[in-house]
């Protein structure tokens, strides 16, 4: 069983990646906001989830342990697989907790391959298993934020999802880039 990997990006694939780790090259399944974070030639950490079936074996890798908790947990509901289970996580992990904890059928519907039923069924399911009362900061409001600041961060050799997952918290108040590079260094 693999549980991490550790490597080179040597393509970037529709919805995976070839990571080269040695002289070997694994295909990875990874969500579509992994996948737009993500560089050819990276070096990148991945945990690793392994799905065996009949005809097919698959991997799926994920930045934080957390993603990967939450991953298999979606996967342990009836009629969730990995490849539904990976377009929930499209949605950040804090987004798919809170709708879990909240009973927010909604966000769980937007996923393609989950209908009312399947939502309703992953809320019930899973609603004891997931703890999140707050609600959380979406991406989209970092982005709203800044996007020179976050560049300049990423030219200081910060990751694109450290800064991103550092920021949410950050005050309405500091809007201008200086003001958030300093934040984001003073609370790194």
């Amino acid at each position: 069983m693999i549980a991490f990997l550790e490597g080179t990006i040597s393509k970037k694939l529709t919805g995976n990646i070839i990571l080269n780790t040695g002289s070997v090259g694994y295909l990875v399944n990874v969500s579509s906001s992994t996948f737009a974070e993500l560089e050819e030639k990276d070096n990148i950490s991945l945990f690793i989830h392994t799905s065996v079936r009949e005809d097919d074996i698959s991997l799926y890798g994920f930045q934080t342990l957390e993603e990967l908790e939450l991953f298999k947990k979606l996967i342990s509901v009836s009629g969730v697989g990995p490849k539904t289970g990976l377009e929930v996580l499209n949605n950040s992990a804090a987004s798919v907790r809170y709708a879990i904890a909240n009973g927010d059928v909604a966000l769980l519907e937007k996923t393609p391959g989950i209908g009312k039923k399947t939502a309703q069924r992953i809320i019930i399911d899973l609603k004891n298993k997931v703890s999140q009362s707050q609600k959380p900061s979406d991406y989209t409001d970092i982005k709203n934020i800044n996007e020179d600041a976050i560049k300049a961060l990423e030219k200081l050799g910060f990751r694109r999802h450290q800064i991103i997952n550092r920021l949410k918290d950050i005050p309405e108040t500091i809007k201008n880039e200086e003001e958030i590079i300093r934040y984001f260094l003073q609370n790194a």
